[in-house]
C-alpha cells in the first residue's frame, strides 16, 4: 500500500479516540470542574454511573479533562443506600461554587426530601457562579426547592413525579430517562445517569469520543457483550443482511483474513456487489474496512496483552511483521511498539 493510501472505514473514529489519549497527539485544550454533592441515602449506582462517564471521557481523550470533586453537607463520609461509605472531598459550605462547571446533586429512593437553608443559598450562588446545576434520581427536587428549576423540564423517579407536579407547578416533569434544559440537567435513576453525563461530555466532544466512552461502559448491556470496537456497526439492523453476514464473517476470521472474492461467495453475491454494498452503506471498500477491522484487534491486543509484535501481527493476519508494522503506522500514525509504550504510560 502507497503511504499516501487513506483508511476510509467506519472504524476509524471508534480506533482514533484509544490512540489520540496514548500517543498524547491531541493535546488537552481546556478543562471541566464538576462537584457531586452527595446526601444520605445517594444512590451509589447513579454516583458511579455518573462519575465512570466522566473518567472513561479523560481516558479516551475527550478534547476537555474533567475534574471532578465530591462533597457531602457536613464534609463527613457519605453513607450510601447500599450502606457503604464514599469518602469526600470536602463540605458543602466550603465548596468554592465560582471554580465550579457543574454542580450534581445526588439523591437516591429513601433520600428525604427536605431543604436547608444553607442549601438553597449554595445553589443559588452557584447560579449566580454560573454552573449548571444538575439532580441524579431526585435530586433534582432541591433545585426546584432553590426556585431554580421555574420555566424549565427536568427528569425525576416517577414515584416522585406526583410530587413534583404539585408542589412545583411552573417546573415542566419529563418522562424522558433525563433531560438537558440549557443550564440544567437531570436524570430518573440510577441507570439514566450515564446518558445524563453523556448528553453533558456531548457539548465538548465530538460523536467520535462520545461513541468511544458509550461503547465502552454499555457493551454488556445487551445478553451478548460483543466486541466494543464494531458494535454500532454490527447491530445496524438497517443494513443489508448480506452486509451483515460478510460483517460477521470478517470478524469471526482475523487471523485467516478471507479473501474478498470468499467473502462475497459465502454471503451468496457478487464481488461487485458486494464492493457496491460496502460503498453504499460504508463509505469504504470490504478489503479497506477488513484491513481496520484486524488493524483494531491489533491495537487491543498491544493494549491488554504482553504478546510480542509478532504475535500480534499473526494473530490480526499478517504474515510480514513489515506489513504489520507499516499499516498500522499508516491508519493510527504511530507505530506499533511506540504505541505499546504510550499505553502502559498511560495506566
Amino acid at each position: 500500500m502507497a503511504k499516501s493510501a487513506r483508511f476510509d472505514s467506519p472504524l476509524i473514529s471508534k480506533n482514533r479516540a484509544f490512540i489520540e489519549v496514548e500517543t498524547g497527539e491531541a493535546p488537552i485544550v481546556d478543562s471541566r470542574r464538576i462537584a457531586f454533592v452527595l446526601f444520605e441515602h445517594f444512590s451509589l449506582m447513579a454516583f458511579t454511573g455518573a462519575m465512570d462517564a466522566l473518567v472513561t471521557a479523560n481516558l479516551v481523550k475527550a478534547p476537555v479533562e474533567y475534574e471532578v470533586t465530591v462533597v457531602s453537607i457536613d464534609g463527613r463520609r457519605a453513607i450510601s443506600d447500599l450502606g457503604i461509605e464514599v469518602a469526600v472531598d470536602d463540605s458543602l459550605e466550603d465548596l468554592q461554587e465560582e471554580t465550579l462547571d457543574y454542580l450534581i446533586l445526588c439523591g437516591g429512593y429513601r433520600l428525604e426530601m427536605h431543604a436547608t437553608p444553607e442549601l438553597r443559598v449554595k445553589l443559588r450562588a452557584a447560579d449566580y457562579a454560573g454552573c449548571m446545576l444538575g439532580g441524579l434520581w431526585n435530586g433534582a427536587y432541591f433545585i426546584a426547592e432553590a426556585g431554580l428549576l421555574d420555566g424549565y423540564e427536568c427528569a425525576f423517579h416517577p414515584d416522585g413525579r406526583a410530587m413534583m407536579l404539585e408542589e412545583f407547578p411552573a417546573v415542566t416533569i419529563s418522562s424522558q430517562n433525563h433531560v438537558l434544559d440549557r443550564d440544567r440537567v437531570s436524570c430518573a435513576g440510577a441507570n439514566s445517569s450515564l446518558d445524563m453525563m453523556l448528553s453533558i461530555i456531548s457539548r465538548d466532544c465530538d460523536i467520535a469520543c462520545i461513541s468511544a466512552i458509550e461503547e465502552v461502559l454499555s457493551c454488556d448491556k445487551a445478553a451478548e457483550a460483543i466486541d466494543t470496537s464494531v458494535i454500532s456497526i454490527d447491530r445496524d439492523l438497517s443494513l443489508p443482511q448480506s452486509l451483515r453476514n460478510a460483517l460477521e464473517l470478517m470478524h469471526h476470521n482475523i487471523d485467516e483474513p478471507l479473501s474478498i472474492g470468499e467473502l462475497a461467495t459465502c454471503v451468496d453475491v457478487s464481488r461487485r456487489q458486494l464492493e457496491r454494498l460496502f460503498g453504499r452503506c460504508l463509505e469504504t471498500t470490504p478489503a479497506r474496512y477488513y484491513l481496520e477491522l484486524r488493524l483494531t484487534r491489533a491495537r487491543q491486543l498491544l493494549q491488554q496483552t504482553n504478546k510480542d509484535l509478532a504475535d500480534i501481527a499473526v494473530a490480526a493476519g499478517f504474515v510480514s511483521i513489515s506489513h504489520f508494522r507499516r499499516c498500522f503506522s499508516q491508519l493510527f500514525g504511530v507505530s506499533p511498539g511506540r504505541f505499546r509504550k504510550a499505553s502502559r504510560q498511560a495506566r
